[in-house]
Parts: structure tokens; sequence; C-alpha cells
């Protein structure tokens, strides 16, 4: 459990839950302890728990609060995560599959952990094999972040939709989603980094019974500003959080710096 004091702000837009943190320490730590609250919780009344995550910088301060919990009994837990570059190697360290593996998937026991291939020979398959498999075991918590141009998952604006008839598909990576990715230091140079990738779409992510978004960095602070004071609309599609009773959204004050002062 988490020791750091709470000394967030919280306030709600539309049905999001929203707490501004001081740091990106106290931000993960608060969140570890409310997912790890709703693992233990849910499962009191259920066999097993199925999570998806979210592999980026923005998550680390979380993912390595919440395997310090000793409370969760990870084997009873099913890992998924929510996109990958198509074309990448899983030992890339670029991979999303490898970060997570390094972060939390090979730390603890979970019963089963399932990843996207982006070397798939046919992506369209592997997006209908992760799609079953999304279908087989029901997500009960997502735990995700925002992209600097209000992308979730990789569902960038030019892409995303509230409708999506699919659970998985391929997508075309937008110019701000790839220099994002160069200036996190994950790729040197834009040319580096895959214009492709497979993705959960929206509505996959929206089907968890709990969300909970961590967005750290001062480069998020527009996209927080779209995503709690504007339109709900795709093109700002992590503003569809608005519509969820059951989400809720971790800053800090550098990533809530443009939110006004009354939100």
């Amino acid at each position: 459990m988490c020791s750091i004091p709470n000394n967030s702000r919280k306030f709600r837009r539309d049905f999001l839950n929203v707490e501004v943190f001081p740091t990106t320490r106290e931000m993960g730590c608060a969140a570890a302890d409310d997912v790890a609250a709703k693992i233990i919780e849910l499962l009191e009344g259920q066999e097993e728990v199925n999570m998806i995550f979210a592999a980026a910088p923005s998550q680390e301060a979380f993912l390595e609060s919440l395997i310090a919990d000793r409370r969760i009994d990870w084997t009873r837990i099913n890992a998924f995560h929510m996109d990958e570059y198509i074309g990448l190697d899983a030992t890339a360290p670029q991979s999303f599959a490898r970060f997570l593996r390094e972060r939390i998937f090979d730390r603890v026991p979970f019963r089963s952990v399932h990843c996207l291939n982006g070397k798939a020979p046919d992506q369209e398959a592997e997006c209908a094999r992760y799609a079953a498999l999304l279908e087989r075991y029901p997500t009960d918590i997502v735990c995700m972040g925002i992209g600097e141009n209000g992308h979730i998952a990789f569902n960038d604006p030019d892409v995303a939709d509230f409708n999506d008839p699919k659970l998985v598909k391929v997508v075309a990576l937008d110019p701000v989603c790839r220099q994002q990715q160069v200036n996190e230091k994950c790729f040197e140079r834009l040319e580096l980094v895959p214009s492709e990738a497979l993705t959960l779409t929206i509505p996959a992510l929206l089907r968890g019974k709990w969300l909970f978004c961590i967005v750290p960095f001062a480069s998020k602070a527009d996209a927080v500003y779209h995503t709690v004071c504007g339109a709900v609309s795709e093109r700002c599609p992590a503003s569809v959080l608005r519509r969820e009773e059951h989400a809720r959204l971790y800053l800090t004050a550098e990533s809530a710096r443009l939110l006004p002062a009354d939100c």
C-alpha cells in the first residue's frame, strides 16, 4: 500500500472523476492503491480478474507501486495489453510487450499473459485472435494513459471511432503520435518509428468495468485540457472517458496545468 500522504485535488467533469497530485510519484502511488483495492474487491466475488495494461513511460510510477502491493493475488489475474507496433520484433527495446514484460508481466505471477504479435504474418488474423481472447476473458479493469494527441491506445484522432464495430484493428499512426515516441526517447528519429500498429479499439477499452487513466508530464497538458474541458469528440479520443461513470483520471500538477482553476 502507498505510504505517501494524499495531497490531491479532486473534482468531477460529467461522469469522469479527476484527481490532481503534486508529483508523478504521488499520482502513481495513489492510482496503484485504487487499482489494488478494486482487484481485491473483485476477487472477493469472482474467481479471476481480467486486466488490460498500457505500455508507456507515463505508466512507470504506477506500475512500480502496483507490483509492490503484497495484497494482490496475481495468480488469479489474466493480463492483456492494448497496442503493439506492426513489424517490430517482441524483443525490440521499443516493443510494448517487452516494456510490460520487464515492468510487470515477468515480475509477478499472473495466471496468464496475452500479448499482441506485431510480427504476425497476417495482421487481420492476429486482430481476430486477440479479439477472441477479449471475448473469452471479459475485461474488468483497464489501466491506461492519454497520448499527446489525445489518443487512448493507438486510437489517434484520424482513426478513432466511438462506435467502432471491431475490438482490435490495424491503424496508421499520425505524425503527432509518432513524434511523441521520439520525444519520450523510445526512438532516436521519427523515421524509425513504425507507421502502423495493432490497437484495441475504443469500444474494446470501454468494455472494462473500471477504467483507471494515469497521465503525468507537462507534454500531456494540452491533451488533458481537451479531454476534460473540450467537446466529447473523436478529435480528442480520450474525451469519451467523460461518459464513463466508472472512469478515474489521475493527473499531476504539470499535466493539469492548463485546466481552469475552478474545475
